[in-house]
């Protein structure tokens, strides 16, 4: 499937950075956020805003998958892909209010970020905090908003991260 990049209302990919290879997830001591129990732990060195992302995702683990979720009611009964990546951008200070998918394809800057990447494609986003990965579809479909360590593929996916992060 084509990327779709929405840029006023006309579609353009001219300004955008394609993610061209899988999401891994590898622990990097200091660089990475530690996964025990279904729990992130930020680094000691992450900045705020990557902390409070952090733990903005540890608060959606468990959540199942709600299409819509997140976005009439910040705090609701479960998120889909989108509900999910607002809520932790929000509660980071890193967005007012919520996004459809879509609106990921122009948020923050192109390309990946240090601490946090949005990977947007057609109908679907979701994300890497401190190298750990939130996301909606797992195994077997959407199973809710969990930090995720199995590789995901990139490719197809458009990449943004918050301005300086």
């Amino acid at each position: 499937m084509p990327v779709l990049c929405l840029a006023g209302g006309v579609v353009s990919c001219s300004n955008q950075v394609k993610a061209k290879h899988p999401v891994s997830y590898r622990f990097d001591h200091g660089r990475t956020a530690m996964l025990k129990n279904g729990m992130a732990y930020a680094p000691r060195s992450a900045p705020a805003e990557v902390k409070r992302a952090i733990a903005a995702g540890n608060r959606l683990q468990g959540m199942p998958y709600k299409w819509g979720g997140g976005h009439a009611r910040h705090v609701d009964s479960g998120y889909d892909c989108s509900g999910s990546v607002s809520y932790v951008l929000r509660n980071a200070g890193l967005l007012n209010g919520s996004m459809p998918s879509s609106g990921y394809f122009n948020y923050g800057k192109k390309g990946a970020g240090k601490w946090i990447t949005l990977y947007v494609r057609r109908g679907h986003v979701f994300m890497t905090v401190a190298g750990l990965r939130l996301d909606t579809g797992g195994p077997g479909g959407r199973s809710g908003p969990r930090w995720r360590v199995e590789t995901r593929q990139g490719a197809g996916h458009v990449m943004r991260h918050p301005s300086g992060l």
